[in-house]
């Protein structure tokens, strides 16, 4: 292809002169073809709500966000960060996300640290982000839920951190 000097102080807009496929880095995608999906909405749930439990069943957090599906082949995209978690004694804190009363992501957090002590430990942020495919269009909620293991307590929301919880319906 050869190149053509337009004199100084010209430039070219290559968003509207040049045919084919933009370069990436000149603001293009480099792709030639491709059907990416789209975000239909955008849910965020928010809590700092501190929750202390010595309990080894599970307990609510109060993150939580409800999404109703556009059409059943719809992907729910999860973004959350779960913060103040923390722990007393020789055990781990164990968080778990749900999507309703179903595990979708079992046990995604056992933290502990000086696990030999009974020292308090502050584990702070746990975070995960997980695509899920939930097959309806009748309204689903997410939840993160906390339980301690060994003798201790478990907690989230330790100094009333912000947690989020975001759910982007992806269209397929």
């Amino acid at each position: 292809m050869a190149l053509t000097r337009l004199g100084l102080n010209q430039s070219i807009n290559l968003a509207s002169n040049i045919t084919g496929t933009l370069a990436t880095g000149n603001g293009g995608t480099g792709a030639t073809s491709f059907a990416p999906g789209k975000v239909g909405q955008v849910i965020n749930g928010t809590t700092t709500t501190e929750v202390v439990t010595s309990s080894s069943s599970f307990q609510d957090t109060g993150l939580t966000a409800s999404i109703t599906p556009s059409a059943t082949s719809s992907k729910i995209l999860i973004i959350c960060n779960m913060a103040g978690v923390g722990k007393s004694g020789d055990g781990f804190v164990t968080l778990k996300a749900l999507r309703d009363s179903t595990d979708i992501l079992a046990n995604f957090e056992n933290r502990g640290g000086d696990t030999n002590t009974s020292n308090t430990n502050k584990v702070g942020s746990c975070s995960f982000t997980y695509l899920d495919s939930p097959s309806t269009t009748s309204s689903t909620t997410y939840k993160v839920q906390v339980k301690s293991n060994g003798n201790s307590y478990a907690q989230t929301g330790d100094s009333n951190p912000q947690s989020t919880i975001t759910l982007m319906e992806i269209l397929v």
